[in-house]
């Protein structure tokens, strides 16, 4: 029997646990895939069979498989855990290109990959989908496109995204200093980072590395320093409603924005108001032990 557990979405892609515990070995029947589907298995191995090609799939191997490819499965070890990551034929495109098709499904999972895919189902547990666990999944699918395609993620965007780009300098700075430009303005597009990347003219994997490039830190990581500013203000008012603070700064709840603040200021919400609040006080007041030197976290 199989299992599918939803822990993590956004724009054009989802990723999902998948736990199957079946035990034979004998060929499942006929399976068509429906969308671009990147499996890495977590636990176990299997048989997967697909262009009359058939592979194990463990750890050390995971696999592509594309739409319509008709795949068939076995499991003659019993159990197994994956994550599957889905994305939608529009993401493929804009990461990938129009005209790219995998010369072959099944790719080694170095341990480089190894780690992207250990970073993204953190990024998942986070809850950041449209930043940070969308930039934790262009790492992840950068380091697999590398070995069954001629490319790495797109660098330039298509369409009308393009054109515009053509009209305006695309340098890394240049590149930097409109995101940074759209998120502290607060524009619509700048709630994502795909949508952002398409507001700029550029490939979400361009404007990503643009920003560690120029500054040293992820987009996540700046989103995040903006957000952890606007929170102080309000903090340093006497907010104390701290799950509406949540709400309106854009986190997906009140533990995430503790987290965050603590990661990013060294303190708890709590701790921070009162450090803002009693300038003549020495330390927090029941926040909660130092997370470590403030500036030193990169989430």
């Amino acid at each position: 029997m199989r299992s599918a557990v939803r822990v993590g979405a956004g724009p054009g892609f989802a990723l999902d646990a998948v736990t199957c515990d079946d035990d034979h070995r004998r060929w499942s029947p006929v399976e068509t895939s429906s969308a671009h589907r990147l499996v890495l298995v977590r636990r176990g191995r299997f048989r997967r069979l697909a262009d009359g090609r058939s592979s194990l799939a463990d750890p050390t191997l995971a696999y592509l498989s594309t739409p319509g490819e008709e795949e068939r499965f076995a499991h003659p070890a019993g159990g197994d855990v994956c994550t599957s990551v889905s994305l939608s034929a529009g993401l493929w495109r804009t990461l990938a290109g129009e005209d790219v098709r995998p010369s072959r499904s099944a790719l080694y999972v170095d341990a480089r990959l190894d780690v992207a895919h250990r970073r993204f189902l953190a990024a998942a547990r986070a809850g950041d989908a449209p930043f940070g666990l969308a930039e934790a999944l262009l790492s992840l699918l950068s380091g697999a496109l590398r070995q069954v395609t001629d490319r790495p993620l797109r660098e330039a965007a298509g369409g009308e995204a393009a054109r515009g780009a053509a009209r305006r300098s695309t340098s890394p700075a240049a590149i930097v200093d409109a995101a940074r430009e759209a998120i502290a303005c607060d524009h619509e597009a700048a709630g994502d980072l795909l949508s952002l990347a398409e507001l700029l003219g550029v490939s979400p994997y361009r404007l990503s590395r643009a920003f560690t490039r120029e500054l040293g830190v992820s987009l996540t990581h700046y989103r995040n320093r903006v957000r952890v500013g606007r929170a102080l203000d309000r903090l340093e008012r006497g907010e104390r409603g701290l799950a509406r603070l949540a709400a309106d700064l854009g986190f997906a709840d009140q533990a995430h924005l503790t987290r965050t603040i603590r990661r990013h200021a060294g303190h708890t919400p709590t701790a921070m108001r009162h450090l803002l609040t009693h300038p003549e006080a020495d330390g927090p007041a029941g926040g909660g032990r130092r997370a470590g030197p403030v500036g030193s976290a990169r989430a």
